[in-house]
């Protein structure tokens, strides 16, 4: 009998060796393929019907969120192409099975002044001030998620070509350009972080050589750290709404639509496979181009 245990584990290998996948989804995967296991009154795959698969996600109406049943859904939908792919089952028990509609949230973006503001935000008494400050420009200099952020090398940026390799989701590689403030940012770090690293060395532990950017312990710094850090500053320069490094993200391509790049660059840049990822940022720039037509436009009233 071909169990979902067994097929389970099978799928989350292939799930990061052949796509890439990171450990989070990957984890978030393996718990939602759990849960569905648990609801099952079969560990044959085999057997497993649409039924089950409709009975599992009504099982999930007001206990979850819209979009958390879509992700499961989603999930189950994922491996059940897999099986079928790998010839373990002859029939797809979630074809046809549709989840609720999740409502679209609007992306948060920080304003131009919002945006120069909490670059000003790291102060003097700030122990990392450089670095913080280093951070904060190359996230709003290239777009980048904070993952890729953190998993950045010294060896990625290119001073000299202005050009930082991104290594995104499904290990996709893409070239960004660095705006000069965000270089020169990053180049006030240096000194600061060889310190980091030889007071590590002191402690008796092996050098972190490759990290960009350094923890307290010259260690390779975190997402939550970084996630910390820009929530700190954000609260710092006033702004209202509580911000993330994604809000950089957002801030990043909003801005870039607003002066007049095209959306194909900017899917480029951010690392979007689907050009629709993308599209959202375009009613942000609605208000702005209305004002545009209102300015420029001799028959606009």
């Amino acid at each position: 009998m071909s169990t979902v245990h067994t097929h389970t584990a099978s799928f989350l290998n292939w799930l990061e060796v052949e796509k890439g996948y990171s450990s989070h989804t990957i984890e978030g995967y393996g718990r939602d393929l759990e849960a569905f296991s648990e609801s099952l009154a079969t560990e044959d795959v085999e057997s497993i019907q649409d039924s089950d698969v409709r009975r599992f996600v009504a099982g999930l109406h007001g206990q979850c969120s819209a979009a958390t049943v879509g992700r499961k859904l989603s999930a189950l939908r994922s491996f059940f192409r897999f099986l079928l792919k790998e010839g373990s089952i002859d029939h797809d028990p979630v074809t046809g099975i549709c989840g609720p509609k999740a409502r679209k949230h609007m992306p948060v973006f920080l304003t131009v002044d919002e945006m120069f503001s909490l670059l000003d935000a790291p102060a003097e008494n700030d122990r990392f001030m450089i670095r913080d400050r280093a951070i904060i420009e190359l996230l709003y200099s290239t777009g980048m998620r904070v993952a890729e952020l953190v998993s950045r090398n010294m060896e990625n940026l290119d001073f000299e070509s202005e050009m930082l390799k991104v290594t995104g989701k499904g290990r996709k590689e893409r070239l960004v350009p660095v705006g000069r403030p965000a270089l020169e940012a990053v180049r006030a770090w240096l000194p600061a972080r060889e310190q980091l690293t030889l007071e590590r060395v002191k402690r008796g532990h092996n050098p972190e050589n490759k990290a960009l950017f350094l923890n307290t312990h010259g260690g390779r710094l975190t997402t939550r750290s970084v996630e910390r850090l820009v929530k700190k500053y954000g609260e710092r320069a006033g702004i209202p709404q509580t911000v993330t490094p994604h809000a950089l993200r957002h801030s990043f391509a909003t801005h870039l639509l607003e002066m007049g790049a095209d959306l194909r660059s900017v899917q480029e840049l951010l690392g979007h496979a689907s050009l629709s990822t993308t599209q959202r940022y375009t009613h942000l720039t609605l208000d702005h181009l209305t004002e545009v037509y209102d300015r420029a436009h001799p028959n606009a009233r």
